[in-house]
C-alpha cells in the first residue's frame, strides 16, 4: 500500500478520523464511475480514509445485485485509476464496504433506513457525507427529500455544478438548501479549484517577492484564460442541450480561475479569508456585455445523437471581462472554452507591459510579441516565462527564450492528489477553503445574466479548429496565446 510522504502533516491520521457513511446519489452515472469511486479507492489505498466507512450508492434504477454493482465499479476503477495503481487486495477490502439502494426525489425512505443501519453498525461517532451528483432540475426536490427523510440531519453535502441555471434559479436553490441545511454543511464543488496547478497560482503569487509587486495594471496588460477541448460532447447530448457551454464553464470554472488570479492578498489562506477577498473581487467585476461575448457551435453538433436538429446551443464561448478596481482597471481578462477544438489545453497567460523605451529595434530582433507568464494547468503542470535575451554570437541581436519549470521534475518525490481526491478530503476535514459560498454563486450568475437575457448569435466553426473567427477578433492585435505564436 502506497503511503504519502507525511500524511500527518496534511490530514488527520486514520485512527483519529471518525467513521463515515458516504452516500453517492447518481452512483451509476459518468462522474461517479470516472471520478468519485476511483478517487475514494485511491484515498483508501493511500491510507487517507477513515479506518471504518461504508459507501451507499443510490439512484432511481437498480444496477442489479450489490455484487453486480461492485463488478461494474471494479472495471471503472481499474480503468480510471490506472492498472499500476490498482491493487486487487485493496479493491476487495474497498468493495465489501459498497452497497446500493434505490431512491428518488419522491421516495428516500428505504435509503434512509439503509443509512441509519450503516451508521448504527459503525458506532455513535459516525458521520454522514452526501454527494449529490444529480441533474440541476432534480436538485431542489432531492434537497426536500433529504430533509423529509432525516438524511440531512448532521450531514455534510457536496453539490455538483451548475448551481442553478441563472440568477433566479440559483436564489431559489439556495433558499431550498437553507431550509434544510446550514451554510457550513454545504460544499459546492468546482473541481478546477482542487487541481494542484490552480492552487499553485496562490502559492506563486503570494509566496514569492518577485511576482506580487508586478501583479497589477502597471505591469500586466492582459490576461487570457483558455480551456479548449479537443473532444466533442461524448454522448452527453442531454446535458449540453439543457445547459450549454456558457452555463457549464464560464459561470463556474473560468470565473473561479479568474478569482484566484485577480483577488487581493487574503489575511490567511483559509475559507473565510479567501471568501472575503473573492467577494470583494467579484463585486468589482463588470457584468458581461453580450456584444463582447462570442458563441459558437461546432459543425456536426446537430447530427450528434440526442441533439435537436435545429439546436442553437453553444458549444464554444469566448468572453471579455473587466475588473473595475484599483489593481486591474483597464486590463482585459479574456476567457475562452469550447468543444471539438484543435487541442485540449488549460492555459493561463499574463502579458506584461512593454518597456517604455525600446533601445533595440527590429534589426536587433526586437518584435511586438510581449513577455508572457504562462501557466499550463495540466496534470503535469508547468510555469513558463517568455522573455527576450541576447542570442549568443558576435552581434547584439535579441531572440526569444524561456524560463521553464515542470512541477513533476521540481518535486519528483511528491505524490500529487487528483482534484476530486483533494476536495473529498477537504470535505472530510470540514475545510471549505476551495468551495464556493451561496453569495458567490449568486454574484456570478448576476454577472452572467445579461448574456443569458440577450444571447449572442451562435457562429459555426469547424471541428479541430480554434473556434469562430469572431473570437479571434475579440483578442485584438495580439490574438490568443493558444495556439502559441512563433
Amino acid at each position: 500500500m502506497t503511503e504519502p510522504a507525511d500524511p500527518q502533516a496534511l490530514f488527520a491520521s486514520r485512527d483519529k478520523m471518525v467513521p463515515h457513511v458516504f452516500v453517492i446519489f447518481g452512483a451509476t452515472g459518468d462522474l461517479a464511475r470516472r471520478k468519485l469511486f476511483p478517487g475514494l479507492f485511491r484515498l483508501m489505498r493511500s491510507g487517507l480514509l477513515p479506518e471504518q466507512f461504508r459507501i451507499i450508492g443510490s439512484g432511481r434504477n437498480s444496477p442489479g445485485t450489490d455484487e453486480e454493482f461492485r463488478y461494474k465499479l471494479a472495471k471503472a476503477v481499474f480503468k480510471f485509476s490506472g492498472s499500476a495503481r490498482f491493487d486487487d487486495h485493496v479493491w476487495e477490502e474497498f468493495a465489501q464496504r459498497i452497497t446500493f439502494q434505490t431512491s428518488s426525489k419522491d421516495d428516500g425512505e428505504a435509503l434512509a433506513e439503509a443509512v441509519d443501519a450503516a451508521m448504527a453498525e459503525l458506532g455513535p461517532d459516525t458521520r454522514k457525507l452526501l454527494y449529490l451528483s444529480v441533474p440541476p432540475d432534480s436538485m431542489e426536490p432531492m434537497v426536500k427529500m433529504l430533509g423529509a427523510t432525516g438524511l440531512a440531519e448532521d450531514a455534510r453535502v457536496v453539490l455538483e455544478k451548475p448551481f442553478g441555471r441563472d440568477l433566479e434559479s440559483s436564489r431559489s436553490l439556495n433558499t431550498a438548501l437553507h431550509q434544510v441545511f446550514a451554510e457550513e454543511q454545504l460544499f459546492r464543488i468546482d473541481h478546477f479549484l482542487g487541481k494542484e496547478a490552480v492552487q499553485n497560482i496562490l502559492a506563486l503569487r503570494f509566496a514569492n517577492g518577485f511576482f506580487e509587486p508586478v501583479w497589477n495594471r502597471h505591469h500586466i496588460s492582459y490576461v487570457q484564460i483558455d480551456v479548449p477541448e479537443s473532444i466533442g460532447i461524448e454522448g452527453r447530448a442531454g446535458f449540453m442541450e439543457s445547459t450549454g457551454t456558457f452555463r457549464d464553464m464560464i459561470s463556474t470554472h473560468l470565473f473561479q480561475l479568474l478569482g484566484f488570479l485577480a483577488l487581493e492578498p487574503p489575511v490567511h489562506v483559509d475559507a473565510e479569508s479567501l471568501r472575503v477577498e473573492k467577494r470583494k473581487l467579484f463585486q468589482a467585476v463588470r457584468a458581461l456585455e453580450p456584444d463582447r461575448v462570442v458563441f459558437g457551435q461546432y459543425e456536426g453538433y446537430r447530427d450528434e445523437p440526442g441533439v435537436n436538429s435545429e439546436s442553437e446551443v453553444e458549444t464554444f464561448v469566448a468572453a471579455e471581462v473587466w475588473v473595475d478596481n484599483w489593481r486591474w482597471k483597464g486590463v482585459p481578462f479574456l476567457l475562452r472554452t469550447g468543444k471539438a477544438m484543435a487541442q485540449s489545453r488549460r492555459t493561463i497567460t499574463l502579458g506584461f507591459v512593454e518597456p517604455p523605451l525600446k533601445m533595440f529595434d527590429s534589426a536587433n530582433g526586437f518584435d511586438s510579441q510581449p513577455n508572457e507568464l504562462v501557466f499550463e494547468l495540466t496534470e503535469d503542470s508547468t510555469v513558463t516565462l517568455d522573455l527576450r535575451a541576447k542570442r549568443p554570437g558576435p552581434a547584439l541581436k535579441l531572440d526569444h527564450a524561456k524560463l521553464h519549470m515542470r512541477f513533476s521534475e521540481a518535486f519528483a518525490d511528491a505524490e500529487p492528489l487528483e482534484a476530486y481526491e483533494r476536495l473529498l478530503l477537504d470535505v472530510l476535514r470540514d475545510d471549505q477553503t476551495l468551495f464556493t459560498s451561496a453569495e458567490e454563486v449568486e454574484r456570478l450568475w448576476e454577472l452572467c445574466d445579461p448574456v443569458l437575457q440577450q444571447p449572442p448569435k451562435v457562429h459555426s466553426y469547424e471541428q479541430g479548429s480554434w473556434g469562430p473567427a469572431q473570437a479571434r477578433e475579440l483578442a485584438g492585435e495580439r490574438g490568443w496565446r493558444v495556439p502559441e505564436q512563433s
